[in-house]
């Protein structure tokens, strides 16, 4: 009867304790690496996150944060009923949790869909053979990009003032060569409460500063997509055009079945990272609407925003922004 031999390494090769040292050192190493990330977003991104959580449980106000004040009162999940339910309007004026959600992502698929077609087609467009210019005007689409949103914002809110706004201006001049009287162009973007279009979303009418924002943020938005979709198409081999062009395709069908599915893959992320940030597009709404007219163009994370800094209901705010 034979016994089996017990494996050992072969010369040249490692043996077995060898090579489980090299997978524990490298994991120690891989470790080594992570550890601080970890600690670092455990301290600004995992705790705050959890204190949120916390606080949306209770009757945090604005005394909770002197250095020594007394804990506040569990409420368990009253804050996330009276934001439901509607109780908060007894404080805030005209504050319907639902028609925030429902404008929020009116705002966001009315903006996103736009950005990106808009942006494919410029950079199709910019990716003609024998274009002029075509690294300035590259270079001219980056700039929405590259300002703070702050100032476009505020630029833009400007463009839209009343009596002394370029955008009026310039429809009283158009309308002057017409003989309108310039008061007719005296648009009041931001106050006025009368939808402009009945028709559309008739259980839910969007005032013009909603149609003002989607033309500011149209133009903030699509350079992005642009540069997703222009990086996209220049890996798109040129054979593949020359052999449909050779079958008889016309340019049409070449953009349909060619350039159309090739762009997908970029595409696809690029549109969840535009629907991301348009639905959390704090600092656009509230420094040109402010929400306004009477909260018609509020969103969830404005509506957090007002409950802490406003209305100083810690707690609510805490529920507003963890539903966000």
């Amino acid at each position: 009867m034979t016994s089996e031999a017990i494996p050992t390494a072969s010369p040249g090769q490692p043996s077995s304790l060898q090579v489980w040292w090299r997978r524990t050192t490298r994991r120690r190493a891989a470790y080594a690496y992570l550890i601080p990330a970890f600690l670092v977003m455990a301290i600004i991104t995992f705790y705050p996150i959890a204190y949120q959580f916390w606080m949306s449980f209770t009757d945090y106000d604005i005394s909770n944060l002197r250095v020594g004040s007394e804990a506040p009162d569990w409420v368990w999940f009253k804050n996330y009923l009276d934001i439901f339910s509607g109780d908060l309007s007894r404080l805030i004026p005209n504050f319907s949790f639902w028609r925030t959600l429902a404008f929020n992502l009116v705002w966001t698929f009315t903006n996103v869909p736009v950005h990106i077609v808009i942006g494919v087609l410029i950079a199709v467009l910019l990716n003609t053979e024998g274009l002029w210019f075509k690294r300035f005007y590259r270079a001219i689409y980056v700039l929405p990009i590259i300002l703070p949103t702050l100032v476009i914002a505020t630029v833009w809110r400007n463009m839209y003032d009343a009596n002394y706004g370029a955008i009026n201006q310039s429809l009283a001049a158009i309308g002057g060569l017409f003989n309108i009287p310039a008061e007719v162009f005296r648009i009041r973007w931001f106050q006025s409460l009368a939808p402009p279009f009945k028709w559309f979303l008739p259980g839910m009418p969007l005032p013009l500063s909603y149609y003002a924002m989607l033309i500011a943020n149209i133009w903030l938005g699509w350079p992005f997509m642009t540069i997703v979709a222009t990086g996209a198409l220049q890996s798109i081999p040129k054979d593949l055009y020359e052999a449909a062009s050779i079958d008889g395709a016309s340019p049409r069908q070449q953009f349909w079945n060619i350039t159309v599915p090739l762009l997908r893959p970029a595409m696809v992320p690029a549109a969840v990272y535009g629907i991301t940030l348009t639905f959390n597009l704090f600092n656009f709404i509230y420094f040109m609407s402010g929400g306004g007219p009477l909260r018609q163009t509020d969103i969830l994370v404005t509506t957090a925003f007002n409950l802490v800094n406003a209305q100083h209901l810690c707690g609510v705010g805490a529920a507003s922004a963890f539903l966000n």
